[in-house]
């Protein structure tokens, strides 16, 4: 079982027991949360032992003939101390997460920032100033999502609930709208985008969709069940940022000056660098043949040799002609 499957189910089932006070029965957590608990019962027992087990106050009592599961009296509102130092640590979430502002992502965030700041002494308020200015956050090219509020508020609603979505969506690459159905997997955040994971049942096939691209969603009553195999990670990890495609096996030669702050980034999981004399750089990494790759060797000018494939090599030659005779 993928670990952030399994982390996501725990962290629903603690969210569903803080919002009950009566605390529930193990049936009711079931119907409340994942279709998969219906299918497989004592994953929900597995769960709850592994979240005792991690330290989650939780209780278990007999009430009415029935064992009900609640969490600890006043652990809703455990007064939470923070040191200035965590606090800018949450602070520079707060940035990281600007092309959220307007979402109620973002709300949460700033809601619990300040109450956390709210309960600093004012000598650690003039700290926190000296730490900001001495900090800045620059979060790079991103997109706005604060008109997609209720999208996105849908969507969250959808995958926490299971239910299949009904959307407009407008294809960039088809330039046209089509009417989808999908079963909403994940909300993913990447490279100043947010993207819906999802089956879709035009394509039959798991898809990614660019969230500012959807333009009316509305939840059907149809559930689903989210493939037990279905893992995040492992759907995104060939993509260079966020584009997918067949995977083929790269490699790039960099020169002297470029090498000296190529190899100072992880650019992609897969890649290995191996240092040449005389300063040069050879990088191989594994990662989605698309316009996304093209461009990101593009990017570091005449300071990179395509070793391999010939195909990369051909398609970066190509789209430099075209910039130079513009067209």
């Amino acid at each position: 079982m993928p670990r952030n499957e399994q982390f996501t189910r725990q962290w629903l089932i603690v969210h569903k027991l803080e919002a009950s006070r009566a605390g529930l029965t193990l049936e009711e957590l079931r119907e409340a949360l994942s279709p998969e608990y219906l299918k497989h019962p004592r994953t929900l027992r597995r769960d709850l032992e592994a979240l005792e087990a991690a330290g989650v106050p939780l209780i278990s009592e007999r009430v009415d003939g029935r064992v009900r599961w609640r969490l600890m009296d006043g652990y809703r509102n455990l007064p939470l101390t923070f040191s200035p130092t965590e606090l800018m640590a949450l602070l520079i979430s707060r940035h990281l997460l600007k092309p959220l502002e307007g979402t109620h992502i973002r709300s949460a965030l700033d809601s619990a920032l300040n109450k956390a700041a709210a309960v600093l002494p004012p000598g650690s308020h003039q700290y926190l100033g000296r730490v900001q200015d001495m900090l800045s956050v620059g979060i790079g090219p991103h997109k706005r999502y604060r008109q997609h509020r209720e999208t996105i508020d849908r969507l969250a609603q959808a995958i926490d609930k299971h239910r299949t979505v009904q959307m407009r969506y407008y294809s960039a690459s088809r330039g046209r709208m089509t009417r989808r159905e999908v079963d909403p997997y994940r909300l993913w955040y990447a490279s100043g985008g947010l993207y819906l994971v999802g089956h879709c049942h035009l394509r039959n096939d798991v898809r990614m969709f660019a969230v500012e691209r959807i333009r009316s969603v509305t939840l059907t009553d149809h559930p689903y069940q989210m493939p037990l195999g279905f893992d995040l990670d492992a759907y995104v990890q060939d993509a260079l940022t966020v584009m997918r495609g067949k995977r083929i096996d790269v490699e790039l030669l960099f020169d002297q000056a470029t090498a000296a702050w190529v190899r100072d980034r992880v650019w992609h999981p897969s890649q290995k660098l191996t240092p040449f004399k005389g300063g040069r750089l050879r990088m191989a990494l594994q990662v989605a043949d698309t316009r996304e790759l093209v461009g990101w060797v593009l990017s570091f000018g005449s300071g990179v040799t395509v070793v391999r494939p010939d195909s990369l090599r051909q398609a970066v030659k190509k789209e430099a002609k075209n910039i130079l005779e513009g067209s």
